[in-house]
């Protein structure tokens, strides 16, 4: 079920599709994730999306562009978002670690 879960967050559906597919209601889907993955389902699909972006940027993507195909209204979009997630901004946590 956590594969399921953590497929269909990433396929963008919602907390309720994602539920229905897995058999379960919202409630008990919410309950899964908590004890799967110590989030509830929203903010797992928020993550997972972060994660997705911030892939994309390490790949050599812009960020504007990055932000664009993985979901997000634009760049300030993305920025808030991984600066609400990760507490540091996308510039930050894609920066290469200092040498020393």
């Amino acid at each position: 079920r956590r594969a399921a879960v953590v497929a269909g967050l990433r396929a963008g559906l919602t907390v309720a599709e994602v539920a229905e597919q897995a058999g379960l209601g919202v409630r008990g889907l919410h309950r899964l994730s908590l004890a799967a993955f110590s989030y509830g389902p929203k903010t797992l699909a928020r993550i997972l999306r972060m994660n997705r972006a911030l892939d994309l940027a390490r790949a050599g993507r812009p960020l504007a562009e990055t932000a664009a195909l993985a979901g997000y209204c634009d760049q300030a979009h993305l920025t808030r978002e991984v600066r609400a997630l990760a507490g540091l901004p996308p510039a930050l946590l894609l920066a290469p670690p200092p040498s020393g």
